[in-house]
């Protein structure tokens, strides 16, 4: 609900009145008004018609997630009568997560989660009778598949944390009668890795130099060493999985290499032999054969996803999907016997897509568009884009620009920065729904993958060590410099849109270069990094020494006045300018207080902010709802700053939890 009553008219005849002054406002000039309409924001907020889609291992069924209402549901149809589709569930209250086929090929895993709060309960479901079961504890448990094998039709390996929030035991279950049986319990590892007859074979703890230390579990049920893998490999190197027979271990290794390989390791001999690499980024996934569990093809990401195929099978298939069509190509799902197999396309500027793999055909046949109503709306071009930092390091992004009618007369446009979080992940191409979004409304949308963003070798996530706050910051005002020189953005007409690490990131560009931004969207960033270490879920204990390493160290007197130093709050005297700040209220990861208190001293300082909040939501907005009404919100928002294109809000906050918990006036038609 709101915090206050929110009279539709009195909006509708606000936005009116101040629309003509947006041109003035803080140096903004209009822009030429595109002819087409403005695309309704559900077209892009709304979830999905289809994902997740996942063939059942005997390959007669297909599975996916779809929304009945606002929620996303588990369907089920079989492969042959698409037509006949059904859904096994209906719940009302929250989006369903990740799902997983038993080998019953009768029975379905799925995750819940109650309002944002990451604890992910397994239950199974039986296709044919609707009988629900639940796997594991109902609340404030965190559980995971670990293990599925046709060896084991009835039964999975599950991962949870009831005993411990800080480690995950190991549970033998029973997907039918739900019995659960403890297999291991675990009080030292991070993570444990299995093989397909469900024998606990690896574990792997961080030391106190955040290195990984690798052990090998024995007959008589002790550990004994395996590798080590030092810190500055730990987000390239990992395994992946055991070969059928158990004999090979198939992992990513960055070890000795800048970009990290797909390896095979024999277990006898403890070598090691390079099956795929690729000198211009990180090999980051594989798809394997179901009943040998050796990789087939591997996957690094570049300006666009690049598969290499290992074997003779793979080649084909790459083939089969390249003539099949255009886009960025994920294998999805396989059937046991590797006949039938599922691909996503990812595309920029036209829905994704499903597909069909048949190999007794040998043919490629459509399943499901996945956003089948943007099939009328004209979306724009997400163009790969490189230029190098001050200091030379080559940076990558995406750019995307509006239509042509939306160009001032001299050429330059309004800029958004969007800045994703993590920090160790990365921004890749295909359709982005903030993109669009924004490029619809008048604005050029860059993103950038600072250093530290992962997939382009460990020397690019090093080079992060120490940073936030520091060069990182650095790449991003680069990013904006070089879009100014490239007569792209208006350098009037730039503003900052960041989430979770990007939230931070606009915290601190509010906080460190006030001038390069005309307005700054936070979504639940960071304020205070001490606060935020001293705060992080249970779970992240394990890897915490990472964190000491890489970003500073809380326990030491230098680490303390490090983190300090870097904290957006501690340079609240030089926010000027004015700043949107959303929070989940059921955030794990980057707690209210991070937003409250940031909150509070802007309002101190008299610095114009807004503030919402979602009382259901954690580390995202998940509920379409809600994400209808943050958006409507922004919109508004940078419409007033920057001078771009809106929509009215209509019903935009219907269904919502949203509260405007201070700077309601600061935005047209929004209540003070």
């Amino acid at each position: 609900m709101m915090g206050s009553p929110f009279p539709r008219r009195r909006f509708v005849r606000n936005i009116a009145a101040i629309t003509a002054g947006f041109a003035g406002y803080a140096g903004v000039r209009a822009i030429a008004a595109p002819e087409a309409p403005l695309v309704e924001r559900r077209l892009f907020f709304d979830n999905p018609d289809y994902g997740s889609v996942a063939i059942s291992p005997d390959g007669q069924h297909l599975a996916w997630l779809a929304p009945i209402g606002s929620v996303r549901n588990l369907w089920v149809a079989p492969l042959d009568d698409l037509a006949a589709a059904r859904p096994l569930t209906r719940v009302t209250d929250r989006s369903l997560g990740a799902f997983r086929w038993a080998h019953s090929n009768r029975h379905i895993v799925f995750f819940q989660e109650r309002d944002g709060d990451e604890n992910w309960r397994a239950s199974s479901i039986d296709i044919v009778s609707g009988d629900i079961v639940a796997l594991t504890p109902e609340r404030g448990v965190r559980a995971f598949v670990q293990e599925a094998d046709r060896r084991f039709p009835e039964e999975m390996l599950l991962g949870h944390n009831q005993r411990d929030r800080s480690r995950f035991d190991l549970f033998r279950v029973n997907i039918v009668t739900g019995k659960s049986e403890l297999v291991y319990e675990n009080r030292d590892q991070v993570k444990l890795v299995t093989d397909s007859r469900f024998q606990l074979r690896l574990g792997f703890h961080y030391d106190a130099d955040g290195s990984s230390i690798y052990v090998e579990r024995q007959a008589d049920g002790s550990w004994a060493p395996f590798t080590t893998v030092p810190i500055t490999d730990v987000d390239s190197t990992w395994p992946l999985d055991f070969s059928d027979d158990g004999k090979t271990l198939f992992m990513l290794d960055s070890r000795g290499r800048d970009t990290a390989a797909l390896v095979a390791v024999d277990m006898a001999t403890r070598q090691s032999r390079v099956l795929a690499q690729d000198d211009e980024a990180d090999i980051a996934a594989a798809t394997f054969d179901p009943a040998t569990r050796r990789p087939i093809a591997a996957l690094s990401f570049r300006a666009h996803a690049h598969w290499q195929a290992i074997e003779p099978i793979a080649r084909d298939e790459l083939e089969q999907l390249a003539a099949f069509g255009p886009g960025d190509i994920s294998f999805t799902s396989r059937s046991a016997d590797n006949g039938r197999v599922t691909v996503y396309y990812e595309r920029d500027s036209a829905s994704g897509a499903y597909v069909l793999l048949d190999r007794a055909s040998n043919l490629v046949r459509s399943l499901f568009i996945q956003r089948p109503r943007l099939a009328d709306v004209t979306l724009r071009p997400m163009e790969p884009v490189a230029f190098p930092a001050r200091d030379g390091l080559m940076l990558h992004g995406y750019l995307t620009r509006p239509s042509a009618g939306a160009v001032a007369a001299d050429g330059r446009l309004p800029l958004v920065l969007m800045v994703h979080g993590g920090p160790y992940l990365r921004d890749r191409w295909g359709f982005s729904a903030t993109h669009q979004w924004l490029a619809d409304r008048g604005y050029a949308v860059l993103s950038v993958n600072y250093r530290g963003s992962t997939g382009y070798g460990k020397a690019f996530v090093t080079a992060a060590d120490g940073e936030w706050g520091g060069k990182m910051h650095d790449d991003l005002i680069d990013a904006v410099g070089w879009a100014v020189a490239q007569g792209i953005a208006d350098r009037r007409r730039v503003g900052f849109y960041g989430a979770s690490y990007g939230g931070y990131a606009a915290l601190t560009a509010a906080t460190k270069t006030p001038d390069a931004f005309a307005c700054i969207v936070d979504v639940f960033g960071i304020s205070n990094l001490l606060t935020f270490m001293a705060t992080v879920p249970p779970y992240w204990g394990p890897w915490f020494s990472i964190w000491k390493k890489r970003l500073g160290d809380p326990d030491t007197e230098a680490g303390r006045a490090f983190l300090r130093e870097r904290s957006p709050l501690t340079h609240i005297a030089r926010a000027r300018r004015p700043i949107l700040i959303a929070q989940g209220m059921r955030d794990v990861r980057v707690v209210a207080a991070e937003s409250q208190q940031m909150v509070d001293a802007l309002k101190q300082r008299r610095v114009p902010v807004t503030y919402l909040t979602f009382a259901d939501e954690g580390h995202g907005f998940v509920r379409p709802e809600n994400r209808m009404a943050f958006h409507a919100v922004v919109e508004a928002f940078l419409a007033r700053y920057l001078g771009g294109r809106f929509q009215p809000v209509i019903d935009d906050f219907t269904g919502s939890s949203l509260r405007i918990e201070t700077g309601g006036d600061l935005i047209p038609g929004l209540p003070p």
